[in-house]
């Protein structure tokens, strides 16, 4: 089975799922998105991964397991989402140390945290691709059962939740200076409310 390179297109907060987000993995050398449902915490981890300007106080748990594994000379040199069981998908870490290839099992969101901290590739076969992969600008095109409760998932792929979303305020921050906004990121980021600093940094990136 071939293997098909994929890049991380973006995060979705879940219309459907309450405190669920969808991560949408693009195919490198194709149009087709392959959606996949993850938890608030991993995906407040690979928003922060992706953001480089948002750096934890602390390490977050993905952060700490790539500094325990420096430490000890591992790397990950790349994920494989392996299988796909009734809407469920499978991940492999692909880690070496000494020249010795290990393969660790687990879940695709931790898998697709950690390899954005190693910058290792992210891989699926080609029969997963074909079974799961969607195109989001077409309607016509042939998808899975339920793909249409995917295409309210990703109904706004490029953002991390809403972007008019009101902090518990109910302030909206595109009332806000971008000097405000920028002192209400690095106080979001002290208190470790990544999620609350995500949307700042998306009202930021729009001026």
């Amino acid at each position: 089975m071939s293997l098909v390179k994929l890049s991380i297109k973006g995060i979705s907060y879940s219309q459907t799922q309450n405190g669920a987000y969808a991560l949408i993995l693009n195919e490198v050398d194709g149009e087709r998105k392959l959606p996949i449902v993850i938890g608030a915490f991993e995906a407040q981890s690979i928003a922060i991964a992706l953001e480089k300007e948002i750096k934890p106080p602390r390490p977050l748990t993905h952060d700490l397991f790539k500094n325990f594994a420096e430490r000890f000379d591992i790397v990950v040199k790349q994920v494989i989402i392996h299988k796909l069981v009734d809407g469920v998908f499978y991940s492999s870490l692909i880690c070496e140390r000494d020249k010795i290839e290990e393969i660790i099992d687990a879940r695709t969101s931790d898998a697709i945290a950690l390899a954005l901290r190693f910058n290792a590739p992210i891989f699926t076969y080609k029969n997963i691709l074909d079974k799961a992969g969607i195109y989001l600008k077409s309607n016509t095109a042939d998808t899975d059962q339920g793909a249409q409760e995917i295409d309210d998932v990703l109904s706004n792929p490029e953002t991390f939740g809403h972007e008019e979303e009101t902090n518990q305020s109910g302030e909206v921050y595109a009332k806000h200076t971008l000097q405000e906004l920028n002192e209400l990121l690095d106080q979001a980021v002290s208190q470790e409310d990544y999620e609350k600093a995500a949307k700042i940094r998306d009202e930021i990136s729009k001026r």
